[in-house]
């Protein structure tokens, strides 16, 4: 058999080959993403070197006896990188989406300029989703856009001045069973004169009434049984009226508040003892109807 004729043989069974290997691996391609899972003959190497076979074949089939050398060499070049070149991995790279944190998003949702579903309120739930449209900035919500109500008492607890009501118990607008002792708000001695810790306290009951703007609140202000009883009602009243007026410097509407004193009408504890009267000295926070 003729020098031309063996190689345009042992060429053609190559190519079929080749051409087995680079079906085959774009069909893989198209079904994994992952180079790894391809088999080793669709290796781009291994079609390298076949094309590299095929081509040099080709070449020396081809060329006459004076170049037989540089014709195969040439040929097994050309092949190898037509090879490598049919079998490379064509899977194109996934596309990550534009808005991972939401999902699957429905046709027709608006959307904003970044393509992204909107979310006016700005709580991380889009308006499509959100059940409570309009929550302050900053609130803690949950996968519904909903405010969290930590004791279910049906008031978030951004608002809620009792926030660990037993289950079961009603509240008032506050969230509150009843009125509220706003614990560690303290006076200087004989004075309507707020302590900084009673300041500090405040800060966090006005916080929450300015996100409740619809209740209004009764400032009640309370003493032991030391001393007259008009001595007594006046610094009650004057120490109701020292937390309204700190409350209102951060941001609570006055017509909002009463301040009402009682002086030692209303005690809680027996007067005969020290911890009885401080118990007796408060004030308290309770819905204004």
């Amino acid at each position: 058999m003729k020098k031309s004729t063996t190689g345009l043989l042992i060429g053609s069974a190559l190519v079929v080959g080749l051409s087995g290997c680079a079906s085959s691996a774009s069909q893989s391609s198209g079904q994994s993403s992952a180079s790894s899972d391809r088999s080793w003959y669709q290796h781009p190497a291994v079609c390298g070197l076949a094309g590299g076979l095929i081509g040099g074949s080709i070449g020396y089939a081809t060329s006459s006896s004076s170049d037989e050398e540089s014709g195969a060499a040439t040929g097994a070049a050309a092949g190898a990188a037509i090879g490598g070149l049919l079998c490379a991995d064509r899977t194109p790279e996934p596309v990550a989406p534009q808005c991972p944190s939401y999902g699957e998003v429905p046709a027709g949702v608006a959307v904003d300029a970044e393509g992204c579903p909107l979310d006016s309120d700005g709580d991380g739930v889009p308006d499509y989703r959100d059940q409570c449209p309009g929550t302050p900035a900053g609130v803690e919500v949950n996968a519904n856009g909903c405010p969290l109500d930590s004791d279910n008492d049906g008031v978030p607890d951004y608002r809620d001045q009792c926030p660990n009501t037993p289950a079961g118990v009603e509240v008032n607008a506050l969230g509150c069973p009843d009125s509220v002792v706003l614990q560690d708000v303290n006076f200087e001695f004989d004075s309507a004169q707020l302590t900084s810790n009673a300041q500090n306290v405040l800060n966090g009951v006005a916080e929450r009434l300015v996100s409740n703007p619809d209740v209004r609140v009764s400032i009640e202000g309370h003493t032991d049984s030391r001393g007259s009883d008009e001595y007594n009602k006046n610094l009650s009243q004057e120490r109701a009226q020292s937390v309204a007026s700190y409350l209102a410097s951060r941001g609570v509407e006055a017509n909002r508040m009463r301040a009402v004193g009682y002086g030692e009408e209303q005690p809680v504890a027996s007067n005969e003892t020290e911890e009885g009267r401080f118990q007796n000295r408060r004030v308290e926070l309770d819905e204004w109807n």
